[in-house]
């Protein structure tokens, strides 16, 4: 079998998408740390793993689940940027909304966090800034470690493969949002090694629609002494057990979560919605075709700070 069918053969379903990195794009850019520290990470990461596991039936409550999050991501000498900073939101530009953090004031239909996707880090890294529910596809629930918390967390499984659940995945977000929860999702359908590439699906998009929900982009990225890094990157075939010797290893690594302006879905379509989030959350770019100043495409934007952590 070829490299191209190969990779064809791995598509299964509608949903999934075939990124072009491979386990080789993940590398240090500083000098590994050494081995006894590697050693008390490993064993940091397996307490802290252990007591999220075995935190009774209460892991998905915010305060224990941001605080479980917040313990995996210390164990494994991962600092948090963006937190303590001004809100990330600003004043409201024409189509967009308002709010702090991730999600927008309580009292109406929760908000469509939409990600780029490079890691299994990704999901502690937004739950150490505030809990909301995850939409994953039903693979992750397999996962070492991370399935399980995933699981404990509340997470919502998707299947990729069968066409015939799109309404109905579609539908229970719709749901979701529409009972004031905010859900976080990962519309790239894959990771890949830096927040650059990744088109955006637009099935989510759909959902906030239906239930009249903001969309607020967010941008993970990782870096190594303030550089960027792809050793965090979880891609292609690569193992969960090599990934985590990678950040196990990693010196000065970092995970920045970045909050851009919530937009309003109102007057546009899934496809103008999903191109809008898809422009603020990797770099500016409108791979859709949508040109700068059409209705709900922003002007060249101000680069957002920081995401705020809203619970301290």
């Amino acid at each position: 079998m070829t490299a191209a069918a190969a990779a064809a053969a791995a598509v299964r379903g509608p949903w999934d998408i075939r990124s072009d990195c491979t386990p080789a794009c993940a590398v240090h850019t500083l000098p590994r740390v050494p081995a006894a520290l590697t050693a008390r990470r490993l064993a940091a990461f397996a307490h802290a793993v252990r007591r999220a596991l075995t935190d009774g039936g209460r892991a998905d409550e915010p305060v224990r689940l941001r605080t479980h999050a917040r313990a995996l991501l210390a164990s494994l000498g991962i600092r948090r940027e963006g937190t303590g900073c001004a809100d990330a939101a600003g004043p409201a530009a024409p189509g967009q909304g308002q709010g702090q953090g991730l999600t927008v004031p309580a009292g109406g239909p929760g908000t469509l966090v939409v990600v780029n996707h490079i890691s299994w880090l990704d999901i502690p890294a937004l739950l150490a800034v505030e809990p909301v529910t995850l939409l994953a596809k039903r693979e992750v629930g397999g996962w070492p470690v991370v399935g399980g918390l995933a699981r404990r967390a509340g997470t919502h499984f998707i299947d990729r493969t069968d066409p015939r659940r799109l309404p109905y995945a579609v539908a229970e977000l719709t749901e979701l949002l529409a009972s004031g929860r905010s859900v976080a999702v990962f519309p790239q359908a894959t990771t890949w090694c830096t927040a650059g590439p990744g088109a955006f699906r637009r099935a989510t998009f759909q959902a906030a629609l239906d239930a009249g929900a903001p969309v607020r982009p967010v941008t993970v990225g990782y870096t190594q002494g303030g550089g960027p890094s792809t050793v965090a990157a979880f891609c292609g075939e690569d193992t969960f057990a090599a990934s985590l010797r990678r950040v196990l290893t990693a010196r000065a690594l970092a995970v920045r979560v970045t909050a851009h302006p919530a937009v309003a879905g109102v007057g546009l379509d899934r496809r103008e919605l999903a191109a809008l989030a898809e422009h603020a959350v990797l770099g500016g770019r409108v791979r859709t075709g949508l040109p700068t100043g059409a209705p709900g495409v922003p002007a060249p934007r101000r680069t957002p700070q920081p995401m705020a952590d809203r619970h301290g």
